[in-house]
């Protein structure tokens, strides 16, 4: 193992608290003792983004239906999203970052993950450089931040959980074996309920029971995932930060307030949403092409179909409407009932940069 490989990184997970909500009290302080949540509204078949913590009191949680956010807390103040906002927020966060590191990977507007191995500031100390960027985050844009400092990406996620929210927490090399060893399984990315209760069968509640499972049943279990279980049971995460995340596809998607009836009311919908596809693919056309195109029914009982196809010829002409016809139309036949989402969209390969083609045709 070289020099590079064997050096121990230093990683932040840093996790805004409640993004939208903070934004929205930030702005609107009148309502900081207030219950509420960005989202949907109720009537119109909304879906909570997030909540502040005096609305979670009363269950009132992101993905939520709004109607049903609206039953656990009739209080509850629905504000309507504001994404350019919350877009410029977060690029105030990374330019913060910025300053600590170039390795920064965004996982969505409010939560990165940034490598600061070879950061100076702060005499090198990952912890105090934790503390600095959520400190200079509450002063510059006035949104509060949690923070998880560890040698990888696992645990530093697990630990800006830790103290929220406003809190920091780090999990030190030398600490990894007796933090885990009570952590529930649960907290490991992909555990889902299912996961969980078959874990709980092989007698794994916590990582420390996990340990002791063999890595032989974990693998017929649960194949390939079984042996990152295991690692990550033992707080073991070789997973870099990535400077940049590349796109695999990109989606509109609408909900409609009364159900689309019939497949001729599905049909006349897809225009405005295609329109709307146009614009947003627009905005990345010079880093990426599309291969397949695709769409998504949610149907009024709440099960849904998507069906793709790939794109022939020129991957310039993929905006065919009557393509995008056919296939809503087949994937309405599969329920053939009212619709209330209805989706269309893209998917997405990289465009070869000019250096990239340069260096192939050099070396071919």
């Amino acid at each position: 193992m070289n020099a590079a490989a064997s050096k121990q990184r230093k990683i932040i997970h840093i996790d805004a608290d409640s993004f939208y909500a903070s934004v929205e009290i930030r702005d609107d302080p009148s309502i900081a003792e207030l219950p509420i949540a960005v989202g949907g509204s109720a009537e119109h078949r909304g879906v909570i983004a997030t909540s502040n913590y005096l609305a979670r009191k009363y269950g009132v949680r992101s993905a939520m239906a709004s109607s049903r956010a609206m039953q656990l807390c009739p209080d509850l103040q629905i504000i309507k999203p504001r994404f350019d906002v919350y877009r410029s927020v977060s690029q105030e966060f990374h330019r913060i970052f910025g300053d600590y590191t170039d390795l920064i990977e965004p996982l969505s507007l409010d939560e990165a993950y940034l490598d600061v191995s070879d950061c100076q500031s702060c005499r090198g100390s990952a912890t105090l450089i934790g503390e600095e960027i959520r400190q200079r985050i509450h002063l510059e844009t006035g949104i509060t931040v949690s923070a998880g400092i560890a040698p990888n990406k696992f645990l530093a996620k697990v630990a800006s959980d830790w103290n929220k929210p406003n809190g920091s927490f780090t999990v030190a090399p030398a600490d990894i074996a007796d933090f885990v060893v009570t952590l529930p399984v649960g907290k490991i990315n992909g555990v889902g309920k299912v996961t969980a209760k078959k874990l709980k069968k092989l007698g794994a509640e916590t990582c420390g029971q996990l340990q002791k499972v063999p890595l032989e049943d974990l693998q017929r279990q649960f194949g390939k995932y079984g042996r990152r279980l295991s690692e990550l049971a033992h707080g073991i995460d070789d997973r870099p930060v990535r400077a940049s995340r590349l796109r695999k596809s990109i989606s509109v998607e609408h909900t409609y307030s009364d159900d689309l009836i019939d497949e001729v009311q599905v049909l006349n919908a897809i225009g405005d949403i295609l329109q709307e596809l146009k614009t947003r693919f627009t905005r990345i056309t010079d880093q990426y092409q599309p291969t397949k195109r695709f769409v998504k029914i949610k149907f009024a009982n709440f099960n849904q179909t998507t069906m793709e196809e790939l794109i022939p010829g020129n991957p310039a002409d993929w905006l065919d409407q009557a393509a995008y016809m056919r296939l809503i139309s087949s994937a309405w036949q599969r329920g053939a009932m009212p619709v209330r989402l209805l989706g269309a969209g893209l998917r997405l390969n990289p465009k070869e940069s000019s250096d990239q083609s340069a260096q192939k045709d050099l070396f071919s």
